[in-house]
């Protein structure tokens, strides 16, 4: 099996790389193949050259997993973390193991982050996200709405009462320890 480090790069399989553009690839798990040589930084590089674009994705995947040795450990963090990254996402980078060992088991966290290699430099919008409502936040009352519920209106002396005879004793519990 490989040694998986910090800095290096996965691919999805099938990917689609510009033309020219081979990479040497070791096969990892469901789906997902090493790149042999190289990091993030140099795979960009060449897949700029190409006029083709690299996009890195700002928030990563963070799992841990437990082993035997530590890269069992880091194989199945990485393995789970892989699972976690959305299907418009076509390589990811290691870029942090963390690793602890414990008398009969390793513990490792790893945080991967995506990227997108594609020819466009605009992202596509995922069918999920084109169904998302676009208008005001989730969960806000509007004003309307407040005076629209007698319930509420009725409740809100009751509750300001409870509130203000839990601080009054409150105060007085501190004031006795004193």
């Amino acid at each position: 099996m490989r040694t998986i480090a910090e800095l290096n790069v996965l691919m999805r399989t099938p990917i689609e790389l510009p033309v020219g553009l081979k990479l040497a690839t070791e096969e990892f798990r469901e789906g997902w193949n090493f790149m042999r040589t190289g990091d993030a930084r140099r795979l960009e590089r060449k897949i700029q050259t190409r006029g083709w674009n690299f996009i890195k994705i700002a928030d990563g995947e963070l799992r841990s997993g437990v082993g035997d040795t530590s890269q069992e450990a880091i194989a199945s963090a990485l393995k789970l973390a892989l699972r976690r990254v959305s299907t418009h996402f076509n390589a990811v980078e290691v870029e942090h193991i963390e690793l602890t060992q414990y008398p009969w088991f390793f513990l490792a966290r790893v945080r991967v982050y995506p990227y997108r290699i594609q020819q466009s430099a605009v992202l596509p919008i995922p069918d999920e996200a084109a169904s998302m409502p676009l208008d005001g936040r989730p969960g806000r009352l509007t004003p309307q709405s407040v005076e629209q519920s007698s319930n509420f209106n009725a409740a809100m002396p009751i509750l300001k009462d409870l509130l203000v005879s839990r601080r009054v004793s409150a105060r007085s519990s501190e004031a006795g320890a004193q």
